[in-house]
């Protein structure tokens, strides 16, 4: 008799259909995902890679894809799907930091109040800005923002000026007095006929100026694509190599992989993008990457003087009459001659003059000289006012002029000598204090190796005094304005990358010569063709600041630069001797490209609430 089947322990003979059916809802659902993440980077597939095969650009979209196709082909499914989704995740988060500091650039337009409150016949309105007409009359409360340039038609108040001018006191506005949109109206009420509205305002200009920059292309962002190529062409030949030694596809895929550009060509455009955002929120108006790349090179700083190393609002100290001369006669001759004068120096006689009571005489004819002074007619008699050349090449006695003594050279005095009538009536001193952060800024600029220069046309003695205060390495005076483009070129000839800073009127062809010409001014002056870069007020802290972000960015485009270099070569030797699976490869080529990103990101301003 046959004995009873059993079972024998620890086997079994029939697998519970429960089972099969679990197993089979997981490969599907890992195949729905697969499905779905192998469709997107189709899509990016045939975005980004067949754009650059179209193009003949090898970039790392390329090799990745690849990297991919050749996963497939030897039935890595799952290798590739991992790999597709680092990338996009890769790709993603790249967006949203790129996104971010475009954004950053666009939060300045939230200086602009989003309403405005306009007279209408039944009253006051609150109206959506965009409503806003020119020719409107604006309401502004205290504490409310400007929503237009414009004139202000009646009330009294303090405006906080700061977004435009740079200003950092408030200045006080009354009816005829110009107002900009973005500004804070700080005491009483106003009413502003609207002017300029949106991207036509003082303020548009500027953000139309930062978001036109952002948009430029740097000669390292080139410079970046061009080494992001040649790293895919290296990648490739790495694994051509390794294929042909080993005959290891896996190992030949993770040589691929591993090798990522990502960390240049993305890091450095964002790092140009965040330093021009941060320059802006500091205060200076960078109009393109190429000149925040022209600026963190520059080893040679060349200050103008009146307004620049100066507070550029002189005063008159003393005047000396010659000859028996009156002191008012003296004044009053120099008045009527500077009257149309745009000049600080002749702003101060005239200023002067009008205190004392002097008669307010227009001149019948004016002409200006730069770097010599005025020549004007008045009835039959020639009124001469500036330096002692101009009186010599108008035949004055020269010595006359050489028994004139300037005196406490010490207090950096400008002389203005007058004549009238061919008749020497004697010499104006005027003094321009200098500005009170001029001194460390010029020591900050000198800690950073750069050469500071002083370019005036005062007196030597005068340009001499100022140039010891401020700390500048070397003076240059008695200069007419294309005096100062040759010394600029010179300077350039020589090996010398310069910066010119000045006011961007009397020496804009100075700053045109150099490498990156640099205007002190307000917001109003953005567009000023002269200047490649503008500085919210007259502050020359704010220029060190923007230096010191440039550089900041030429390091970390460095860094990027040297460690994706650095990671790529290691990666790709232990990937050929197969120390590295695609898998791992993926997530050094992910991690790397997201840190040197990161880094760039460092550089973004960040968000600044509205005041």
């Amino acid at each position: 008799m046959s004995p009873p089947d059993v079972a024998t322990p620890g086997f079994v003979t029939q697998s519970h259909p429960t089972e099969v059916t679990d197993r089979t809802s997981e490969w599907r659902e890992l195949a729905r995902i697969a499905f779905v993440v192998l469709a997107a980077v189709a899509v990016w597939f045939r975005v980004e890679a067949w754009e650059n095969i179209r193009e003949r650009r090898m970039t790392m979209e390329l090799s990745m894809a690849i990297a991919l196709l050749a996963a497939l082909a030897i039935g890595e499914f799952f290798t590739a799907l991992v790999i597709t989704a680092f990338v996009l995740v890769a790709e993603v988060l790249e967006g949203l930091t790129v996104e971010r500091g475009r954004r950053a650039i666009r939060e300045l337009l939230d200086f602009l109040p989003p309403t405005a409150t306009v007279r209408r016949t039944s009253g006051p309105r609150e109206i959506p800005l965009s409503q806003v007409k020119v020719g409107d009359i604006v309401l502004v409360e205290p504490g409310e923002r400007i929503a237009a340039d414009g004139e202000v038609r009646s009330g009294r108040s303090f405006v906080d000026q700061a977004t435009i001018t740079g200003e950092s006191t408030p200045i006080e506005k009354s009816a005829g007095d110009t107002v900009f949109a973005g500004t804070i109206n700080q005491a009483g009420a106003l009413e502003i006929s609207a002017q300029r509205l949106g991207r036509d305002t003082s303020f548009g200009k500027i953000i139309e100026t930062v978001e036109k920059a952002e948009r430029s292309r740097a000669p390292v962002q080139k410079t970046a694509d061009r080494y992001a190529g040649y790293l895919v062409y290296f990648a490739l030949a790495c694994a051509a190599l390794t294929f042909a030694i080993t005959r290891d596809a896996r190992s030949t895929i993770s040589v691929i992989i591993v090798a990522g550009a990502c960390g240049i060509a993305a890091g450095t455009p964002l790092a140009v993008l965040g330093a021009i955002g941060r320059a802006a929120r500091t205060g200076a108006i960078i109009k393109g990457g190429r000149y925040l790349e022209a600026l963190w090179a520059v080893d040679t700083v060349a200050f103008d003087k009146t307004g620049t190393i100066t507070v550029g609002a002189p005063e008159v100290r003393e005047v000396r009459p010659f000859g028996g001369i009156g002191q008012r006669d003296v004044l009053e001759a120099a008045a009527i001659a500077e009257r149309r004068s745009e000049h600080p120096l002749g702003a101060a006689i005239v200023q002067r003059a009008e205190s004392l009571g002097l008669s307010r005489i227009e001149p019948d004819s004016f002409d200006y000289t730069p770097g010599r002074g005025v020549v004007a007619r008045l009835a039959s008699e020639i009124i001469l006012t500036g330096n002692r050349a101009l009186l010599i090449e108008h035949g004055i006695s020269n010595g006359a002029l050489d028994g004139l003594q300037l005196g406490r050279t010490r207090d950096a005095l400008s002389e203005v000598v007058v004549a009238r009538g061919r008749r020497f009536l004697g010499s104006i001193l005027i003094a321009d204090a200098l500005r009170p952060e001029a001194a460390a800024a010029v020591r900050t600029l000198k800690d950073m190796n750069i050469h500071t220069i002083l370019l005036t046309g005062d007196a030597r003695t005068v340009a001499d005094a100022i140039g010891a205060e401020a700390g500048v390495d070397e003076v240059k005076s008695e200069l007419l304005p294309d005096q100062k483009v040759d010394v600029v070129r010179q300077l350039a000839a020589s090996g010398r990358i310069v910066a010119m800073v000045g006011d961007g009127v009397n020496d804009a062809p100075a700053l045109v010569e150099a490498s990156v010409g640099i205007a002190m001014g307000s917001g109003t002056d953005v567009a000023r063709d002269s200047a490649d870069i503008v500085l919210l007020g007259n502050d020359l802290s704010k220029f060190v600041d923007t230096v010191l972000i440039a550089r900041r960015a030429r390091s970390i485009i460095r860094f990027n630069f040297a460690g994706t270099i650095v990671v790529d070569a290691v990666g790709v030797g232990l990937a050929a001797f197969g120390f590295l699976n695609p898998l791992l490869a993926a997530f050094i080529h992910v991690a790397s490209e997201l840190g040197f990103i990161l880094n760039s990101a460092r550089l973004l301003p960040g968000r600044q609430a509205a005041r």
